[in-house]
């Protein structure tokens, strides 16, 4: 690590800081008030803060109106490093059990690749400054061990940052037009009713809905009762998706699936969430940085990451501000292009549509056809039209669909495979292991060779897609931390043009105000909204040419200057 990073933590007297040297040697030790770890942390000049756990420490930072420029969360660094098949002595860092903070998945063939990696938020690691020393000395040796020790150093700065930018997002907010919200509300569902009761216009369908099922008291909110209920009636429906509802003729149908659209705005962004979720004027989630497996953030309560597109109008800025919104088109494919060193998949994507630019190619009669055989390449579909399609990939992008192709029978094998950074999967569980053996030996049963073929075929889409979905949401935590780092350098705004409800730290200046994997929004007076909007669009190139050099491969943003995120 940089010479003059400083380690903070607990100690018996109060708080306790160490300067290390550039060896990581202690330099200098001490102990602070801690009413007064605001002013020294903002009256010390370092290189870098190392501490246990950014969303303990920094809060408390910002609501005292001081922001710092970079850290080390050793927790978020711990993970990577413990998993990471780069390091070359990882004992040490596995050794180190109080900082796991999340417990490793046990009976499944693969983790879910949008599922929380944790329960219900990490678990607690120690916050004392002796810990958070011999953690920085493991992870410093764990890092010097990896033949490519710089592109895990690359990866835990990025992750370290996006920990700042995560505690910062929730300081100040998305600004949130609570009335906006309600008139929407009120227009799809109807007046709010009281005490909580159910809509009028869920009302009026739930009474059309039990009608055609002829049963009055239908349970219509539990799927298995709903099913019994349509079988009566003549509808076999295997379940109560909209897809699956969707195949059958009936009059029940359509009222049916309005009431469970309905049925779910008022669940995830009802009244209830208003009250809970939005305070003056601001919507604060708990965001997840690195909340799955791949490194993809996750959000824990208040759905941040699932935002209907209806209530985007409800997101606005404020009075004399303005949003820049933008998101980068096709980004898994184009990570996957710099990824394999695909220059032919990197002409079809270059200043255009990637989909486009393959139908251009000869490969596919049509963009349609074009997004399904590229994600079928990337999530490991075989049948159906990605069956049919990804074979005329696999002749136009060797390269990309090598990768891909690599990855997905490693896993079969139960091998590990890697983000370009490094970040890898976790290894299957036991459970797996022994079902292949079995499976494989003398006394396997039919049965059980299916299950495992099964099983090493999940494993196996499960490696596939690691692969390019961590290795995009690298590339967005390099985006978010050059566009935090040049939007910190502008000026502040004078107090009457600021935006006092973004918090003391940040409500002077352009600030994140939301993230969801390739889409970012930033708040910022009018004053600053071109400046900013460069410093997003320069942010993505850079972003490509920190992970890929000089290869071709760029990252076309969607982008609008706005005082509201809806979508057209």
């Amino acid at each position: 690590m940089s010479a003059g990073a400083i380690v903070l933590g607990t100690s018996t007297d109060g708080l306790g800081f160490a300067r290390l040297d550039a060896d990581g040697a202690i330099a200098e030790r001490g102990t602070i008030a801690d009413d007064d770890l605001a002013a020294f942390v903002g009256h010390t000049d370092t290189t870098r803060w190392i501490w246990s756990d950014t969303a303990h420490w920094y809060p408390r930072l910002l609501a005292a109106g001081v922001r710092v420029a970079r850290c080390r969360d050793l927790r978020l660094c711990h993970a990577i490093l413990r998993e990471s098949a780069l390091v070359g002595a990882p004992e040490a860092v596995r050794a180190a059990t109080p900082w796991d903070a999340a417990g490793e998945p046990e009976g499944d063939a693969a983790p879910a690749l949008f599922a929380l990696s944790v329960e219900s938020g990490p678990r607690g690691v120690p916050h004392d400054l002796d810990a958070a020393l011999a953690e920085e000395a493991r992870q410093r040796a764990a890092v010097r061990s990896a033949a490519e020790h710089g592109r895990l150093e690359l990866l835990c700065a990025a992750e370290s940052a996006g920990a700042l930018v995560a505690a910062e997002m929730r300081a100040a907010g998305l600004p949130w037009d609570v009335a906006e919200h309600e008139r929407i509300l009120e227009e799809v569902l109807g007046p709010r009713p009281a005490g909580g009761g159910t809509p009028e216009r869920m009302a009026t369908l739930a009474r059309d809905i039990r009608t055609h099922l002829g049963d009055a008291q239908a349970t219509l909110d539990a799927p298995a009762k709903l099913l019994r209920s349509l079988h009566r009636i003549g509808v076999p429906a295997q379940s109560t998706s909209k897809w699956e509802l969707a195949r059958y003729e009936h009059p029940v149908v359509a009222p049916l699936l309005e009431y469970k659209r309905l049925s779910r705005l008022l669940t995830a962004n009802g009244w209830a969430w208003l009250d809970e979720w939005v305070a003056d004027g601001r919507f604060r989630p708990v965001y997840v940085p690195a909340g799955v497996v791949t490194g993809r953030w996750a959000s824990s309560g208040g759905g941040a990451l699932q935002i209907p597109r209806m209530l985007r109008r409800a997101v606005r800025a404020d009075e004399g501000w303005t949003f820049v919104v933008a998101d980068v088109a096709q980004l898994e494919p184009r990570v996957l292009a710099g990824m394999s060193n695909d220059l032919a998949l990197a002409r079809a994507a270059h200043g255009r549509d990637l989909y486009a630019g393959i139908v251009d190619s000869g490969t596919v009669a049509t963009r349609a056809e074009a997004k399904v055989a590229m994600l079928g390449a990337m999530y490991g579909a075989t049948t159906g039209e990605s069956g049919r399609l990804v074979p005329r990939l696999r002749r136009a992008y060797p390269r990309a669909m090598r990768l891909v192709d690599d990855a997905a029978r490693t896993g079969e094998q139960g091998g590990v495979v890697s983000t370009w950074l490094g970040r890898s999967c976790p290894a299957p569980s036991q459970r797996w292991a022994r079902a292949q053996r079995q499976a494989a030996g003398e006394t396997g049963t039919s049965a059980e060779r299916d299950r495992a073929r099964r099983e090493a075929g999940d494993r196996g889409r499960f490696t596939r897609n690691f692969v390019v979905q961590g290795t995009a949401a690298e590339w967005a935590l390099a985006w978010l931390g050059e566009v935090r780092s040049r939007l910190a350098a502008l000026d502040a705004v004078p107090a009457p043009e600021a935006a006092p409800r973004s918090g003391p730290a940040l409500g002077s200046r352009p600030h994140l105000a939301f993230f969801l994997h390739d889409e970012l929004i930033v708040h910022t007076p009018l004053r600053h909204a071109d400046a900013a909007a460069s410093i997003v669009r320069e942010a993505a190139a850079s972003a490509g040419r920190l992970l890929f050099g000089g290869f071709p491969i760029d990252f076309p943003l969607d982008l609008k200057v706005a005082e509201t995120a809806a979508k057209e």
